[in-house]
C-alpha cells in the first residue's frame, strides 16, 4: 500500500460510508499496525501514525510500563518502571503509561497480512458507522421520520430511514394495513437501542403522536403558532379525533385543518391508511369540550363528578348507539381526548341512577343525623346529600327548605358537626401508633407514625408482615425491614421457649 493508495482509500471510504477522514485514517493505522505485528515473531505492540496530508506513515514498537516487582505476563510488550527510566530518560514515566521506539515497516505485505489489514479496516469502519448512526438518532426519539420499505416479513417491515435500516414490528402497524417493498411511509421513531450488532431503530405507526405530527406538517398555521393542536386520540386504522384551537379570532381552526375541499385532512388520512379523522374545536369548559368530542351524537345533559374525573352524559335513546359508536369507539376516543371518564346513558337510566344515589344519601342522613324519612328526603331533594353540606352551608340555604325552622336547622347542623368530629377522631386514631410500636428497639417515633399511617399500628401487626410486603408498603430497604420484623417477632419466640 503506497502513500497515494492510503490517501485514495481514505477518500473513497469516507464518501461511501459518510464518515470523517479522521475515522478512516484511524482504521487504516490500526490495520497497518495489525499487519506489521503479524510479520514479527514476538507478540509485540505496534502503533502506526499516518500523515493525513501526504500519506507518509511511521511505525513505533511500544512497551507498557509496569511496577518493578510485578510479574511480566508479556515480556515482549511490557517494561518495568526502573528499566523505562534507564532506557528512556527523556520520556515521562508512570505505571500504565507507554514508551516506544521507532521501527521499520514495509508497505509490502503478504496475503495473510493483507487479509488481516482488510479485516481490521472493515471492523473499524463498521464500528464507526454504528457510533455515527447511534449518535445521529439517539436524540430523535419521538420524532416523525419518513422512509422506504425495503423488505417485509411475517414479523416486521424493514424501512430505510436516511440510509439506515429501521424496524417496524407487525404490532406497530395500522390495522388492515398492507405494506409492500418500495412503499413510502411515515412513522414515529420510538426507540434507539445500542446493541452489539449495531443500533436498532424501532418505529410505530399506531401512536396518536403520528396524527399530530402529520397535521403539523400539512397545516402551516400550526407551525406558525396561529393554531394549537391540543390533543389527539386514535383507534388506528379506523378513526381518530383531534382537538384544535385558534390564537387568532379571525382564523377557523377546524377549517384550516380541513383545508380547501378537504385537501389537508385527506392528505393526513392517506398517510395513515385512510383513517377517518374528526376535527374538534377545543374548549376550556369541560362539559362543552365533551359535547363537541361526542359529535355527531347530540347530548341532552351532563352531570359532572370532579372528584372522580367522570361525567354522566345523557342522550336520547335514539342517539345512544351513535354516542357510543361501534364497539364503543366514539365514547372511548372522546374519553381519551378530553381526559374524562364518560358514562353514556339514556334519560331513563339517568333517572334510575339518580334515584339510587338519592336513596343511598337519604339512608346515610337518616342514620348519622337520627332523623325520619321525610326530613332526610327533604334534604336530599334540595341537594343536601352529605354531612359536610348540612354542617357548613349557610344557615339561610337550609331555612329555604320548606317546613324547616331555625330550631330544626340548628339541631341538624349540630348533629352533622358531631358526626364529622367523631369521624375525624376515628381517622386520627387509625393513624396513631400504639405504645409498644413506639417503644420497640430500633424504632423511632417518626417512623412509628409513618408505619401507622400505612396501617401498621402495633408490634403484632408489624410481626405479621412479610419482608417484601413491608418494603413495598412503606418503602424502606429490605435489610432494615427484616430487622424490624424480627424485633417485632421476638415476643413470639420468647413465648415459644417458655
Amino acid at each position: 500500500m503506497t502513500n497515494d493508495e492510503i490517501l485514495m482509500t481514505a477518500e473513497v471510504l469516507s464518501r461511501e460510508k459518510d464518515l470523517s477522514k479522521a475515522v478512516i485514517f484511524e482504521a487504516i493505522e490500526a490495520a497497518l499496525a495489525t499487519a506489521t505485528k503479524k510479520r514479527e515473531r514476538e507478540d509485540i505492540e505496534v502503533r502506526v501514525s499516518i500523515d493525513q496530508t501526504n500519506g507518509d506513515f511511521e511505525a513505533f514498537r511500544q512497551w507498557e510500563i509496569v511496577e518493578d516487582d510485578e510479574i511480566q505476563e508479556s515480556p515482549a510488550r511490557q517494561i518495568t518502571l526502573a528499566a523505562a527510566r534507564i532506557s528512556y530518560p527523556e520520556s515521562e514515566h508512570e505505571v500504565g503509561g507507554m514508551v516506544e521506539d521507532p521501527m521499520e515497516v514495509s508497505v509490502s505485505f503478504g496475503r495473510i497480512e493483507a487479509q488481516a489489514a482488510k479485516q481490521v479496516i472493515n471492523q473499524k469502519v463498521r464500528e464507526a458507522e454504528r457510533a455515527r448512526v447511534y449518535s445521529e438518532f439517539k436524540d430523535r426519539t419521538g420524532e416523525m421520520v419518513q422512509g422506504v420499505v425495503k423488505r417485509v416479513s411475517h414479523r416486521e417491515a424493514v424501512v430505510d430511514i436516511e440510509g439506515v435500516e429501521a424496524a417496524l414490528p407487525r404490532s406497530a402497524w395500522i390495522d388492515r394495513e398492507l405494506m409492500r417493498n418500495g412503499d413510502r411511509i411515515k412513522a414515529i421513531l420510538t426507540e434507539v437501542r445500542d446493541e452489539a450488532r449495531g443500533p436498532q431503530l424501532m418505529l410505530d405507526r399506531r401512536l396518536p403522536e403520528l396524527v399530530i405530527k402529520l397535521f403539523q406538517l400539512e397545516v402551516p398555521e400550526i407551525g406558525q403558532g396561529i393554531i394549537d393542536l391540543v390533543g389527539a386520540s386514535r383507534d388506528p386504522g379506523f378513526r381518530a379525533k383531534i382537538a384544535v384551537r385558534s390564537n387568532d379570532p379571525k382564523i377557523d381552526p377546524v377549517g384550516a385543518c380541513v383545508g380547501i375541499r378537504g385537501a389537508r385532512v385527506q392528505s393526513v388520512s392517506n398517510a395513515i391508511n385512510l383513517e377517518r379523522i374528526d376535527i374538534i374545536t377545543w374548549s376550556e369548559n369541560p362539559a362543552e369540550f365533551v359535547i363537541k368530542a361526542l359529535q355527531p351524537a347530540e347530548v341532552e345533559s351532563i352531570v359532572i363528578d370532579e372528584d372522580a374525573q367522570s361525567m354522566d352524559v345523557v342522550v336520547d335513546e335514539a342517539q345512544l348507539s351513535q354516542a357510543i359508536g361501534r364497539q364503543g369507539q366514539n365514547v372511548r376516543l372522546a374519553s381519551q381526548l378530553t381526559g374524562w371518564e364518560l358514562n353514556i346513558m339514556t334519560d331513563q337510566a339517568a333517572a334510575e341512577k339518580s334515584e339510587a344515589e338519592s336513596e343511598v344519601a337519604r339512608d346515610k342522613l337518616m342514620e348519622f343525623l337520627d332523623i325520619d324519612h321525610d326530613v332526610a328526603l327533604a334534604l336530599v331533594d334540595e341537594g343536601f346529600t352529605t354531612l359536610e353540606e348540612v354542617a357548613y352551608v349557610p344557615v339561610q340555604e337550609l331555612l329555604e327548605v320548606e317546613e324547616f325552622d331555625e330550631e330544626l336547622v340548628e339541631e341538624l347542623r349540630r348533629r352533622a358537626k358531631e358526626n364529622l368530629l367523631i369521624k375525624e377522631i376515628s381517622e386520627r386514631q387509625k393513624m396513631t401508633p400504639e405504645d409498644d410500636l413506639i417503644g420497640m428497639d430500633g424504632m423511632d417515633a417518626e417512623t412509628a407514625r409513618y408505619f401507622a399511617s400505612k396501617g401498621i399500628r402495633s408490634m403484632e401487626e408489624l410481626a405479621e408482615c412479610a419482608t417484601d410486603e413491608l418494603v413495598e408498603m412503606v418503602g424502606i430497604d429490605e435489610e432494615r425491614a427484616a430487622e424490624l420484623i424480627m424485633t417485632a417477632r421476638a415476643p413470639w419466640f420468647a413465648e415459644s421457649e417458655a
